[in-house]
């Protein structure tokens, strides 16, 4: 958390009990943070120069580093010694967040994410449903459409609240459930024009899609092939990759409550495993669907010595007690040492860094008053160039369709840097830190589609194109049906800040 006050209270206010805390303590949490956040102006969450002594004396005889500030005194070093370092597959079968180990910042993230016990997509995340779905053109405008939204909100919580109340409920939302059908029927238009102009009538028309939420973009996408292209719809298999228990049997239960969703039982496959497990080979041709996913694919820290520019990568210590420690390790692991040298054969060595680039500007950085021996973080994506590899070696001739942020507003320090924040009493609550209470947070990133774009071609041999999320939908929606009375239009003017990767 942002210090050990912060940690003690979000460890009382998500203890198990039905009951739920006072108002009074998410005025005491916000109260906390912002004391952490007023108290890091003062203090960089960066090792220090000195302990006493000359600076590069001390940096040649560490081995590990560890985050300091006026914060977080404890040396910790003795324990990060004395500690196991495990994987998130270590834990998939604790029941209990792990005390007493050490991990690399990805496994700490897709364990906090992705555990079946405690994650958070696994046991607290719940994906707002809107109801019947919004009639655009009879809206006046896109505030009427806020206001609208705004309290079927409200009221699919209440709902909620009256079966199982909460005050700790993960509640988000998707363009699929907000504009459905249409965004689902774009898709849909997408799939089949691209499947005709390529493998039909030879192939059937394959879909994979990771990460499925509630399954509505896949009873949109069949509901319009079965209407629209009744030829291509008898072709056509549509199969679930989903992680989560909870979400695999949320998608199985909305397919069957319908009679005309159970009309596409028959073609429909839940697979109820993480893509990373993934080991079987699929060499028919197939569309690979994954949106809003890479946001959420764990990633790993890089700080970098400001005098040699050598990077280090972020461990994750969790004491006896549950409190997280971050330590730098100058010896990388295979997979991030891999994520830098595929990055820089796919960019030719064009990415930014989050140190200045000129010797003159790292040697200022470095010595300035108070100045901290490592660069701010960087976060690299090396859950995705492992997607990827997946794609590459075991669906071949797949054709991917993607959509993700490629910027998110407020989030923490650092190059590519996550938001991470909670709900609390219907209140996202902020903070300034990955290492966060296991399960309650979710932890959300940019994707950088430049780099991503290249990196795909270099793993798989295939060719892309990005577009703009608005520019996808001109292209594939028909818009006409999103618009309100006014001509503003939600579809093309939400999601400003995501775009759409394909593969051509």
């Amino acid at each position: 958390m942002d210090s050990p006050a912060v940690t003690q209270l979000f460890r009382q206010l998500f203890r198990h009990h039905p009951t739920c805390p006072s108002r009074q303590k998410v005025v005491r949490l916000a109260t906390a943070i912002q004391h952490v956040r007023q108290q890091r102006q003062r203090a960089d969450y960066s090792t220090s120069r000195g302990r006493g002594g000359d600076a590069n004396l001390t940096r040649r005889n560490e081995s590990n580093w560890q985050q300091r500030t006026m914060l977080l005194p404890q040396d910790k070093s003795e324990e990060y010694k004395q500690y196991p370092m495990v994987t998130a597959h270590d834990l998939r079968g604790r029941k209990e967040r792990p005390r007493r180990v050490k991990m690399l910042l990805r496994d700490f993230i897709d364990d906090s994410l992705y555990n079946p016990h405690y994650g958070y997509f696994s046991k607290q995340a719940v994906i707002f449903s809107s109801g019947e779905p919004f009639n655009f053109p009879d809206l006046k405008d896109e505030n009427e459409f806020n206001a609208l939204l705004s309290r079927r909100y409200v009221e699919f919580e209440d709902k909620l609240d009256a079966v199982s109340p909460s005050e700790t409920r993960q509640l988000w939302y998707t363009p699929t459930e907000l504009f459905r059908p249409h965004y689902g029927e774009a898709i849909a238009r997408y799939l089949v024009a691209n499947y005709k102009l390529t493998t039909y009538p030879y192939h059937d028309l394959i879909i994979y899609e990771m990460g499925a939420g509630r399954g509505t973009l896949m009873t949109n996408i069949l509901d319009y092939i079965r209407d629209m292209e009744p030829a291509v719809y008898a072709r056509t298999r549509y199969k679930i990759i989903e992680i989560s228990q909870q979400l695999a049997t949320l998608q199985n239960s909305q397919l069957m409550r319908s009679a005309a969703g159970r009309g596409h039982a028959d073609r429909v496959e839940i697979i109820n495993q993480s893509i990373f497990d993934w080991k079987q080979t699929v060499p028919s041709p197939c569309f690979f669907l994954a949106f809003e996913v890479f946001d959420n694919f764990a990633h790993d820290a890089l700080r970098y010595d400001l005098e040699t520019e050598t990077p280090l990568q972020g461990v994750v210590l969790i004491d006896e007690n549950g409190d997280f420690y971050e330590f730098y390790s100058p010896t990388l692991d295979p997979v991030a040492s891999r994520f830098l040298r595929v990055r820089n054969a796919a960019t030719e060595g064009r990415y930014k860094l989050p140190y200045p680039s000129t010797r003159i500007g790292r040697w200022l950085a470095l010595n300035r008053p108070f100045a901290p021996n490592l660069s701010p973080p960087e976060y690299i994506p090396t859950r995705l160039m492992e997607f990827f590899d997946v794609l590459g070696r075991y669906f071949p001739t797949h054709r991917l369709l993607t959509s993700d942020f490629h910027s998110l507003p407020d989030a923490i320090k650092g190059l590519n840097a996550p938001i991470v924040q909670t709900r609390y009493q219907r209140r996202p609550v902020p903070v300034s830190t990955p290492l966060v209470h296991q399960g309650y947070f979710d932890i959300m990133f940019p994707t950088d589609f430049r780099i991503s774009e290249a990196m795909y071609q270099a793993l798989t041999g295939k060719l892309t194109k990005v577009l703009s999320h608005e520019e996808f939908m001109r292209r594939w929606a028909y818009i006409e049906e999103t618009e309100t009375r006014s001509g503003e239009n939600p579809l093309l003017s939400w999601y400003k800040n995501a775009s759409m990767l394909y593969t051509v």
